[in-house]
């Protein structure tokens, strides 16, 4: 049987013709930790992880780094872990909504004690995937690599949560879909925060996915339900008018001033 999900993206085949490169946002804060959102797919559709990375390296002090997200290109993800990994300042990692994929390997970065669930929230792990073009060696490359590159990520799952490694990679093989509870309970957060914390309150950021592509993602909410009760993983919505194109470099990759950065950083503050 054809696969029917052979274009593996979450994101609206409408959203993808509007160049749309705002799939992260940082935030400074005065006398608090910088905020790292990611609310959208890492960097398939976007900005590389390059851009990101090269703002983290400006920034100082602690980041509370908030996701919302059904994961992107798996090898960006790592770079952001291991930057925010290798940050001199506390990183704390809160799941808003959704980690899934390559968005749950980000969440790995948290510091000991700080990958904490929001209430309702969940987290996906699952083998990575790949497409490739060619013959039967081409299909066999293709496949040694993404075991790999699983195989990598597993690790990255063990260490944080102290299973073995074959027991993770049970797990990702199943594709498996973590409440709050059942991450902080298989070791993969720390804890869920209190709905009453008063700084629990989560970024207002719309994020809207067509999650059919995960074979055992969470049905899509019924209608009638409180916006605060739905889990994550919205159907789609129209989008709106294709704008313009914010890139306005030759290469197609957006522009930005990191002196401007910089001072917006410190302005915050």
């Amino acid at each position: 049987m054809p696969d029917k999900r052979p274009f593996r993206t979450t994101r609206p085949l409408a959203e993808l013709r509007q160049g749309r490169d705002d799939w992260y946002k940082i935030q400074a804060r005065p006398q608090a930790a910088t905020q790292l959102l990611i609310y959208d797919e890492i960097s398939w559709w976007g900005i590389s992880a390059q851009m990101l990375v090269d703002q983290l390296a400006l920034i100082t002090g602690d980041i509370e780094v908030h996701l919302n997200s059904p994961g992107g290109d798996v090898f960006d993800g790592i770079a952001i872990m291991n930057a925010l990994k290798q940050h001199d300042g506390q990183v704390t990692v809160m799941v808003d909504g959704l980690a899934a994929s390559a968005a749950s390997v980000i969440a790995m970065a948290a510091a000991p004690g700080q990958l904490i669930m929001n209430p309702g929230s969940m987290l996906m792990i699952h083998n990575a995937w790949g497409m490739a073009v060619g013959g039967a060696t081409d299909m066999r490359q293709m496949a040694d690599l993404l075991d790999k590159a699983s195989g990598n990520i597993a690790g990255l799952y063990a260490a944080r949560s102290g299973k073995p490694a074959g027991e993770m990679q049970a797990a990702m093989d199943a594709e498996s879909w973590y409440t709050a509870q059942e991450a902080v309970d298989a070791g993969l957060a720390d804890k869920i925060r209190e709905a009453s914390d008063p700084e629990a309150a989560i970024p207002a950021v719309d994020s809207s996915w067509d999650m059919s592509i995960f074979s055992k993602a969470p049905a899509p909410p019924a209608a009638g339900i409180p916006d605060g009760d739905r889990p994550p993983g919205k159907q789609p919505v129209p989008a709106p008018e294709p704008a313009a194109p914010k890139n306005d470099q030759a290469d197609g990759m957006p522009a930005w001033d990191t002196e401007k950065f910089r001072t917006a950083l410190e302005a915050a503050r």
